[in-house]
C-alpha cells in the first residue's frame, strides 16, 4: 500500500504543469498592416525577415546604423512608421543602435521568455514587427532606459533641416 501510495504522489508532483513553469506564447496580435509570410519574404531581405517575422537578432556590431550619427528619424524597415529619434541615439558600447526613449505610441511592447529569463520586447506598433529589447541600464540623466534595436529592423530618414 505504501508503494501505491508514494507512487502516486510522484506520479502528482511530475504531472504538474505550474503557471511560473510555462514560458508565454506570443499570440497573434492585431496591426494595422498585416500581410502573409509570402508577401513579407518579397518585401524584406532574408536577413531583415528572421528579424522582423521571426524575432531573430542580428550579429552585434554588424549595422552601420551602430555608428551612425548623423540627424533624422528611425524608422521600421518593414513599415516605414518612425521609431526613434537621433537625439535620443546614443552608443551604448553594446554593438546595436541604442535609444533612450521610443516615439511615443509607435512602439509596442510584450514579454519574451527565449533566453529563460522574462524581458520587454520591443515590435513596431503599426505592424508587429520584431525591433529588439528594451532594458533599464540606459542613461540615468535622460530616461534610464536602453532600447536596443536591431539596425537591419530600422531604416534611417535623414533630416533636410540643416538647423536641426
Amino acid at each position: 500500500m505504501k508503494k501505491i501510495l508514494i507512487f502516486t504522489i510522484v506520479g502528482v508532483l511530475f504531472s504538474c504543469n505550474g503557471s511560473a513553469q510555462k514560458t508565454k506564447s506570443k499570440e497573434k496580435e492585431s496591426y494595422p498592416v498585416t500581410k502573409t509570410d509570402s508577401e513579407w519574404k518579397q518585401e524584406l531581405t532574408k536577413t531583415q525577415y528572421y528579424v522582423l517575422r521571426e524575432a531573430g537578432t542580428e550579429r552585434a556590431f554588424s549595422s552601420p546604423l551602430n555608428k551612425n550619427y548623423e540627424k533624422g528619424i528611425y524608422h521600421c524597415a518593414a513599415c516605414n512608421t518612425p521609431l526613434f529619434k537621433s537625439e535620443h541615439k546614443f552608443d551604448s558600447g553594446s554593438g546595436w543602435p541604442s535609444f533612450d526613449r521610443e516615439i511615443k505610441g509607435n512602439v509596442a511592447y510584450s514579454t519574451d521568455y527565449n533566453i529563460g529569463y522574462a524581458r520587454t520586447e520591443e515590435h513596431c506598433a503599426t505592424c508587429g514587427g520584431h525591433l529588439g529589447h528594451v532594458f533599464n541600464d540606459g542613461p540615468r540623466e535622460t530616461t534610464g532606459k536602453r532600447h536596443c534595436i536591431n539596425g537591419v529592423a530600422l531604416k534611417f530618414i535623414a533630416s533636410n533641416d540643416k538647423n536641426d
